[in-house]
């Protein structure tokens, strides 16, 4: 039960095989075991969750169901919650009880799935290995010495642990995909606009986007009927028609295209990861795909316009933490001044005080034109390396990470080597473009890794209809870490 996917979970629940109520009462059993070994969860209340599946299991009594009727998913706790409490990581937001639901939320809530809790995540996504968590860093379920990734690695290391079948996420620089590879679980970024913002705390607001992890790239679409949709709250959220992701899980595979950028295969990419990479393309070629080489020449750049975009907006929305209006506030202070200084000194951690400087830094007087601007004019060639590179390929396939899973602590002196850890990931969000990380294999130390797959604007259903099936033919994607036994 625990190993199924949503499709095999949703048949037992139609054909009354279980109950909700059991079902959610399994997982909720697992995070009780598992969670204080890897701290995933944040926030778990089992009257809350097995409440929700009690009048799961009456409303299928009585009608038809949905696929996501009755299944817990477990939500990245930067999604507001009406009766749970939502931290972002974050002593901030610690005691922060949202008086409404976040879009994600709503919607899943909807199609009748189970809110089982919410995931522990890099302080406010600002992370590459879920270590600047408020909470404490998430432990790797492969070897609880590592790190998951971040900021989704709350969210990941319950769906490799199978302490949750599924759960969504945020990717602003990669933040879902980074961690599904680092956890040998599926993640999707989707086009950007297409999953409302509402209710998700901003961190980078033209970049943030939320999206699923799961175990199965065709788990990823039934996740993606019910997250999608136009949400008339979010100015960017793109009103289009209703689509059905599952459509290309049967994807004829001869003749599909498939680009190979230099920029991803070059120095700095670990050998074995490569090699998996290389192994995986090959299986493609073996199916009739046809590969081709691509040049995203301005990937280099990528890394350092980020950090520059990201932190300039993320010093504009954090502005609202001051301790007046919600969230954390100091006790002892002289003025409204003092307040905002303490307040905002004690609620924030390391990390995100570091890019609250940089972002203003880059767009105060006199550095605007010189740093903020001129990231904005790459970020057009980065988008443009893209769109001529889909003139030649229908998917992009290369690495999602350039190491495996690296040691807690291992990097977090050293914030230039943390960033370059997201340098193949970080150029699908300035594009706006769609991306997709899958499990392919292991290195020598039986650490997952990741291939990714990116597509262009609305190109999810053909990538994960790729993807799906690679793991049509492959089980990388459902083995179980060995020290989280089933």
């Amino acid at each position: 039960m625990l190993n199924s996917t949503l499709t095999e979970l949703s048949a037992a629940l139609a054909g009354r095989q279980l109950s909700s109520v059991e079902l959610t009462s399994a997982f909720l059993n697992r995070i009780k075991e598992l969670n204080p070994r890897l701290n995933a969860f944040i926030t778990v209340d089992e009257g809350h969750s097995l409440a929700e599946a009690k009048a799961s299991d009456a409303r299928r009594a009585q009608a038809a169901a949905g696929p996501l009727e009755g299944i817990p998913i477990a939500h990245k706790d930067i999604f507001c919650t009406r009766g749970l409490r939502t931290t972002c990581g974050s002593r901030m937001l610690a005691q922060f009880d949202s008086p409404y639901d976040a879009h994600v939320i709503e919607r899943f809530a909807a199609a009748g799935a189970v809110m089982l809790g919410k995931t522990n995540m890099d302080e406010f996504a600002m992370g590459s290995s879920n270590e600047t968590s408020w909470f404490g860093p998430v432990r790797n379920p492969w070897d609880t010495g590592l790190v998951p990734g971040g900021s989704s690695g709350g969210s990941a290391a319950a769906v490799a642990a199978r302490l949750a079948p599924a759960a969504t996420g945020t990717d602003t620089g990669g933040s879902i995909r980074q961690p599904a590879a680092l956890t040998g679980t599926c993640g999707l970024k989707p086009t950007y606009g297409v999953v409302s913002r509402y209710g998700m705390i901003a961190f980078a607001s033209s970049l943030d986007q939320g999206g699923p992890l799961a175990k199965s790239a065709a788990d990823l679409a039934l996740l993606m009927n019910a997250m999608a949709g136009f949400d008339a709250r979010d100015s960017t959220s793109l009103e289009r028609p209703a689509e059905d992701y599952g459509r290309e899980l049967n994807l004829e595979l001869k003749g599909l295209r498939i680009g190979l950028p230099k920029e991803y295969f070059g120095d700095g990419l670990q050998p074995e990861v490569r090699a998996r990479v290389e192994e995986a393309v090959r299986w493609f070629q073996g199916h009739g795909a046809k590969t081709v080489e691509i040049a995203l020449p301005n990937t280099g750049l990528a890394v350092p316009v980020y950090y520059v975009i990201a932190p300039a907006e993320a010093s504009s929305n954090l502005s609202r933490f001051d301790g007046v209006r919600y969230g954390h506030r100091a006790k002892d202070y002289s003025d409204l001044a003092d307040l905002y200084r303490r307040t905002r000194a004690e609620g924030f951690g390391a990390e995100v005080k570091r890019r609250i400087l940089i972002g203003t830094y880059v767009l105060s007087h006199g550095y605007y034109d010189a740093y903020y601007l001129q990231a904005q004019k790459i970020r057009r060639l980065i988008a443009r390396d893209f769109a001529e590179a889909f003139r030649q390929c229908d998917l992009v396939m290369g690495p999602t990470s350039p190491t495996t899973a690296f040691a807690l602590g291992a990097k977090a002196d050293d914030p230039v080597q943390m960033y370059l850890n997201d340098i193949f990931t970080i150029p699908a969000p300035l594009a706006g473009l769609p991306g997709l990380s899958i499990p392919c294999g292991f290195d020598a130390a039986g650490l997952p890794v990741g291939l990714q797959i990116m597509g262009n604007y609305f190109a999810e259903a053909k990538m994960l209809g790729a993807a799906h099936r690679y793991q049509q033919a492959t089980d990388w994607h459902l083995r179980v870490p060995a020290g989280t036994p089933l």
